[in-house]
């Protein structure tokens, strides 16, 4: 069997498996999860084909992917995702993540440097 492309349009089965949303205790997929989401963010937009059968192309998993994350990762609630999403710059791949971990670094490597500095002043007064 060959895989689908990326472009492909995907199953509600097929993104669940990629979300990873899958009950612990059966081991079914929570195709239901998605169809929650799907009513709460209006950002996603299923294609109906085959008798109302759901198909999400690469952007809707996209968006759920960073929906998923968001909330199970990140903490978020659902309002604040829902903000975060009408962000225009949220669908930028993270860059905004990149530069806050490049500040924090800085501001840390700055703070340890004066963290040594007042070590040092101790260590002359004693």
């Amino acid at each position: 069997m060959s895989e689908k492309s990326d472009n492909a349009y995907k199953s509600i089965g097929e993104v669940a498996k990629i979300l990873n949303l899958i009950n612990r205790k059966t081991g079914k997929l929570n195709t239901h999860t998605i169809r929650f989401w799907e009513k709460e963010f209006k950002q996603i937009k299923p294609k109906f084909f085959n008798g109302n059968r759901r198909y999400y192309d690469k952007n809707s998993v996209n968006i759920l992917v960073k929906i998923k994350k968001l909330l199970k990762v990140d903490g978020m609630t659902i309002n604040g995702v829902k903000k975060h999403l009408q962000n225009v710059n949220s669908f930028k791949l993270d860059e905004n993540d990149f530069t806050t971990i490049k500040v924090s670094k800085n501001n840390i490597k700055n703070k340890v440097e004066k963290i040594s500095t007042l070590i040092k002043e101790i260590k002359r007064l004693g």
